[in-house]
């Protein structure tokens, strides 16, 4: 198509697109011109005086013909010239940098390699586009991969970089290049970018300096058969022994309709194995599978999909993460304000779980409780907490059958505290006095939690039977799964008998996610029985039946049966899931390459878990081989409580880092994170040409994206967009084929008018 337009109107449509359109012919010639346009309005006009054998139609057509035959002489005379601004050679710069990273080592479909266009294309002996590019410019060579660097040439080039950021590349090349009039940037890759920063500002320096980057796309748009596995979520921290539920993102080509096993290896053993079916070529499609996490400690999960026959890729089938398994017990506050069967049975289902330390605390009477596992005697002597840091020593708060008017106003905006400051898990329970029937509506706490509450139900009260069935974000929730197989979960809850409830509850909060539904017998809508949010740094949980333990005691269940021990083991271990401790350390990567640099960034708070400015921090960072650093942390002023620290390991293994806090010589805690080095493989992930993002980097700059078929009109291309010393060159258009080609087509059209109506 480009071919045709250049031999239709003399030049390809980048010099259209460059130039300014003017008529060259002097002042003097176009008045004269201007005559001969006006006598020979005057003689076509004849036509409308004929007579004959023409009609007014016949007489119309070929006056239109011949006025458009006039029309596109005068337009010639005129002079129609295009005015192109062009760079001066040799007295422009242009960068190009060449993608290093490891994905350029990659076989196309062709069996030919990504580098080796570069080789070809770029090589200093016989390279004819080299030659016409140093022919109008002076040439600067970068390689980049995570970081750009000058190099002499192409052959310095070792396709060994395992990150591509693009932004730092253009990023160096313009800063190395600020100083001299700078024409363009050439940019050589497969578009992959692995950073995080936004492309946008590299692309507006760039945009504000005028400097155009022309990048040229190599390598397969897609690769074909490959299976690849997403990205992998897990916490951060789980207890001994519980159990996880992690969907997998699966994506192919070449593989639809086909069934692949996912596998889960951690600690030196196999602790899953499921089987995925494939959807249809090309789509995706989310794998999920469960496993248990039995031993203490730092754990490193492998997710992996053997390679398959035929994959042209193996890189990408594999991901893992890193897990803290938790084997100390975790301490939770259960407050009932009457005595009911429903503490009794929670008690029992979770006495055996070494890592859960269900403290109860059970209104027998006015002012008198009942304290069970507690920690020492003093331990809620005088009832309900009072003080945020007496509070906040648990990990999740339970709230049974209690009314608010128990509470004072300060207990209760503790409350709501300790989910949203402290970050703490909130499980509201149903019964007489919970909810709205125990006054709620309108304290501090109805905020937190999940549900809507409507107005109290007055006289004889609300009573119902419901048959609790798991939502289909329930069925993938592991507080629902009953320690049964993803597919035997919903068979299992049919199996169950009905609860009660005296709360009518039928709607959630905004961002609220319901696990399980209530339906009655009667019919009529579903009502919620177990639903939650996040709110602020914690979590609250909404259960609204009265009494889960029909789920041990009732006649239909088997002695057998352990769904109620299961139910109450998973919702206790959830609560306290991912409830932070008043020291915390995060790493933004988990696992890095030996030299790349990694930020450590803390969280201080006190016993109350307000943030702290003036606390001394330093993390002990102990290398696989053993070697110990010690590294003060400062805080960041950024935000109250927030501290940093960059480090860069240089061993490949495990590193463990402990960071420790103290406050005027008094500890306040410590935490630990882990972090793995080794060669990174980011490079072979979605690693099939990248076209939009190098399209995007030409159009924003005013460059051209080129296909390496077409990569041989670049020195032109640059010479005509490119920026830096330029001089003004004027093309004539007047003498172009598609005017020739008009003239005879508009006098032959005339013609053979007159020839089909017998007017000749």
């Amino acid at each position: 198509m480009d071919t045709l337009f250049e031999f239709l109107f003399k030049y390809r449509s980048l010099v259209y697109e460059q130039g300014e359109f003017i008529f060259a012919a002097p002042a003097s010639s176009r008045v004269w011109i201007g005559v001969v346009g006006v006598v020979a309005a005057s003689a076509v006009a004849t036509y409308t005086i004929a007579r004959g054998r023409s009609t007014v139609a016949d007489r119309g057509v070929m006056a239109g013909l011949r006025v458009a035959l006039i029309a596109a002489l005068v337009y010639c005379l005129m002079q129609p010239t295009l005015v192109v601004s062009t760079v001066v050679p040799q007295q422009n710069f242009v960068g190009v940098l060449i993608d290093d990273s490891r994905s350029m080592g990659l076989e196309n479909a062709d069996g030919s390699v990504r580098s080796d266009f570069v080789s070809q294309t770029f090589d200093p002996e016989q390279s004819e586009l080299l030659d016409a590019l140093a022919d109008r410019f002076v040439l600067r060579f970068f390689r980049f991969s995570d970081v750009a660097d000058r190099i002499d040439g192409p052959g310095e080039l070792t396709w060994t970089g395992t990150h591509t950021n693009v932004g730092r590349a253009l990023d160096a090349a313009r800063e190395e290049l600020a100083g001299v009039p700078l024409s363009g940037l050439v940019l050589v890759s497969d578009g992959a970018d692995n950073d995080d920063r936004p492309l946008t500002e590299a692309l507006v320096p760039l945009q504000a300096s005028g400097v155009p980057v022309f990048t040229v796309g190599v390598g397969d748009e897609e690769i074909t058969p490959d299976i690849q596995l997403g990205r992998v979520e897990l916490p951060r921290e789980v207890l001994e022994g519980s159990n996880l539920m992690v969907d997998l993102v699966v994506t192919q080509r070449g593989f639809g309709q086909r069934s692949v096993p996912i596998v889960v290896e951690g600690a030196g053993q196999i602790l899953a194995e499921e089987t995925v079916d494939l959807g249809p070529d090309g789509e995706p499609v989310v794998a999920r599978i469960g496993f248990q996490l039995e031993s203490a400690g730092p754990q490193r999960i492998e997710f992996r999909i053997p390679t398959q026959s035929g994959e042209r890729l193996e890189q990408n089938n594999r991901r893992d993460a890193w897990v803290d398994v938790r084997g100390e017990r975790e301490k939770i506050l259960y407050f009932e304000g009457e005595p009911r069967f429903e503490l009794k049975f929670m008690r029992r289902a979770v006495e055996r779980d070494e890592n859960i330390q269900l403290v109860t605390l059970n209104r027998t009477a006015e002012s008198k409780f009942y304290r069970l596992s507690l920690t020492d005697s003093t331990e809620l002597e005088f009832g309900f907490p009072t003080t945020r840091e007496e509070l906040y020593r648990y990990r999740a708060l339970v709230l049974g059958s209690v009314e608010a008017s128990f509470f004072t106003h300060d207990q209760l905006q503790m409350i709501a505290d300790f989910v949203s400051e402290r970050g703490g898990g909130l499980l509201f329970l149903g019964g007489h006095s919970a909810f709205a029937e125990g006054g709620w509506v309108g304290t501090p706490v109805e905020e937190v939690m999940p549900v809507v509450l409507g107005q109290a139900v007055g006289g004889e009260g609300y009573f119902n039977e419901i048959k609790v069935v798991p939502t289909p974000a329930g069925l993938a929730h592991p507080a629902v799964q009953l320690a049964e197989e993803p597919q035997n979960v919903s068979a299992r809850w049919d199996s169950l008998p009905p609860l009660t409830v005296v709360n009518p509850i039928y709607e959630t909060r905004p961002g609220a996610t319901t696990l399980l539904e209530g339906v009655h017998a009667s019919g009529g809508q579903n009502q919620v029985v177990l639903s939650f949010q996040r709110y602020g740094r914690g979590t609250s949980i909404a259960l609204t039946p009265q009494d889960t333990w029909l789920w041990q005691m009732h006649s239909d269940v088997s002695l057998e049966d352990q769904s109620h021990e299961a139910f109450w083991q998973q919702m206790l271990r959830w609560i306290v899931d991912g409830v932070p401790e008043a020291i915390t350390v995060t790493m933004g990567q988990e696992r890095v390459e030996p030299g790349e640099a990694v930020r450590l960034l803390a969280t201080i708070r006190d016993s109350t878990f307000l943030d702290l400015n003036d606390a001394s921090v330093l993390a002990t960072v102990t290398s696989p081989s053993g070697v110990v650093d010690e590294l003060p942390v400062e805080w960041t002023v950024e935000a109250d409580g927030e501290y940093a620290v960059e480090f860069r390991p240089t061993e490949i293994g495990d590193y463990l880092v402990e960071l420790s806090a103290e406050r005027e010589g008094v500890s306040l805690g410590s935490d630990l994170a882990y972090l793995h080095t080794a060669a990174s493989d980011d490079e072979f992930y979605d690693s099939g040409r990248r076209t939009s993002v190098l399209r995007r980097i030409a159009d924003e700059t005013g460059g051209q994206f080129y296909e390496p078929d077409e990569v041989q009109t670049l020195p032109e291309d640059i010479t005509i967009s490119g920026a830096g010393v330029t001089l003004s060159e004027e093309h004539d258009l007047w003498d172009m084929p598609a005017l020739f080609i008009t003239l005879l087509l508009l006098m032959g059209a005339e013609w053979a008018y007159r020839r089909i109506r017998g007017l000749v």
